[in-house]
């Protein structure tokens, strides 16, 4: 690689899961339309196959109408091969498949216990981590061997214990975790600023400032050209108690929206803006404040995710795949909104960037753990990435925070150790496991009994 009147040429990018019939696509079309960079991506997958389809579609966006850079996809049979001299290694993996999943997200159900994502907390997020922790030991342990200095942007959930998993095995990594969700609680005050003041914002007007865990992200500050928003934001809360007007974009068609009623009980409760969507704020509060029932849910306005419906999205993203193979539909440049080739670029010295990531505790929370990964901003300039000093958490908030933090760190010590026995515990004792500890016992073997093809390294 080599960088030439403001240009990065060369740029190699590893893509772990790059037969991804999502993610993957969409940083093409960012890459696309990147006019400052230039390079190859190498799509590396346990399905083979599907990488192969990827590098086909991955090229033809190097025609498509809007592109302003040429990338040469290429797959590859192994891992060694994708990172060897990778300046960037992108991660975004499936660990198992959807039936593993429909256990995590269905299974607690027949103690009443609901989740309305599964992924990242509550029984099925510490259920999904023990099969995702294994394979990202190894993906650090190959990162490590085959591309040490290259930086490493992960996707993959649970977010916090995928990246804390990545320092534990290789701690001279330089990685971090994007997520998008603070990203939509700025769209959400945009709209906010329209209604009060009569101005356009666009996202990178709202200044924030993120604390706490990924999916249960706080804001202690934010402002629009120096006007501080908390104010407008309690107005807006008290007019919206019961949720934002519903759209064509509704939570009762759409499992993904909501109308906010949940955030907005948050800030009314504590008096600081809760910086997810409502599906994931709801999963780290205790089982029966937003949760209790599927009556419950529809009361707060947002949606439980079916994995059946996870299941046929992906039947659909398969035949969008063949259109796309075929010629039937052509691949198109649209803007995902999602700041990885921003945050590349800015490392690659070509601009500077402060975003919201997840990365250990340097000292930017003063009050959580040091080493436990945070979500704060971050400075990325060329070849660094260094943690906005954010502050502590503030005391009304701090014991939900300092619970979950503390609960992530027990369950990143216990998989490491494949300490079932410590695991139960950090089960037992999670916000959403509501009942009783002879139910979790069983509701823990259960979930692990249905997902133990992916636990061969564990003594079960």
């Amino acid at each position: 690689m080599k960088i030439e009147n403001g240009k990065a040429q060369g740029v190699k990018i590893a893509y772990i899961g790059g037969g991804s019939r999502g993610w993957a696509w969409g940083l093409m079309s960012d890459l696309a339309s990147c006019d400052d960079m230039n390079g190859e991506v190498y799509l590396y997958d346990i399905d083979n196959e599907a990488s192969k389809a990827n590098e086909i579609i991955g090229n033809k966006f190097n025609d498509a109408e809007g592109a302003t850079s040429k990338w040469n996809y290429k797959a590859v049979e192994t891992i060694k091969e994708a990172l060897t001299g990778a300046n960037f290694v992108v991660i975004s993996i499936l660990p198992g498949t959807f039936d593993e999943m429909e256990s995590d997200v269905h299974t607690p159900e027949k103690y009443g216990i609901y989740q309305s994502v599964g992924d990242t907390s509550g029984p099925g997020g510490i259920v999904r981590a023990m099969r995702t922790i294994p394979m990202f030991e190894e993906i650090a342990k190959n990162i490590e061997k085959y591309s040490p200095d290259a930086w490493v942007i992960n996707y993959t959930n649970p977010m916090t214990l995928c990246v804390k998993a990545l320092y534990k095995t290789f701690p001279k990594i330089k990685a971090f975790g994007c997520c998008h969700e603070v990203f939509g609680t700025q769209g959400l005050l945009c709209w906010m600023v329209e209604e009060f003041l009569g101005e356009k914002a666009t996202k990178k007007d709202i200044k924030v400032n993120p604390v706490s865990v990924n999916h249960f992200t706080w804001l202690t500050s934010a402002s629009y050209h120096g006007i501080d928003l908390f104010p407008y934001y309690e107005k807006y809360c008290e007019k919206y108690s019961d949720g934002l007007p519903m759209t064509d974009n509704n939570w009762m068609n759409n499992h993904f929206a909501s109308q906010h009623k949940v955030k907005f009980d948050l800030f009314r409760k504590y008096g600081y803006i809760a910086a997810a969507g409502d599906r994931h704020l709801a999963e780290f509060c205790p089982g029966k404040w937003y949760l209790e029932s599927p009556e419950r849910v529809h009361e707060m306005k947002f949606g439980l995710t079916p994995v059946s419906w996870r299941k046929q999205d992906l039947k659909n993203r398969l035949e969008r795949s063949r259109k796309l193979l075929s010629g039937e539909e052509e691949v198109k440049i649209n803007n995902t909104g999602e700041e990885g080739v921003t945050q590349m670029r800015a490392l690659l010295g070509l601009c500077d960037l402060v975003t919201n990531v997840n990365i250990p505790n340097e000292g930017q929370i003063p009050n959580l753990p040091l080493g436990a990964v945070v979500e704060t901003n971050a400075v990325f300039r060329s070849d660094s990435v260094r943690p906005v000093m954010a502050g502590p958490i503030p005391n009304a908030i701090y014991p939900l925070v300092s619970r979950i933090c503390t609960e992530q760190e027990a369950v990143s010590d216990a998989i490491a150790n494949r300490d079932l026995e410590a695991i139960f515990n950090a089960f037992a004792s999670d916000p959403l496991v509501t009942c009783s500890l002879a139910d979790a016992r069983k509701l823990f073997d259960e979930m692990v009994e249905n997902t133990k093809k992916y636990l061969t390294d564990y003594n079960i």
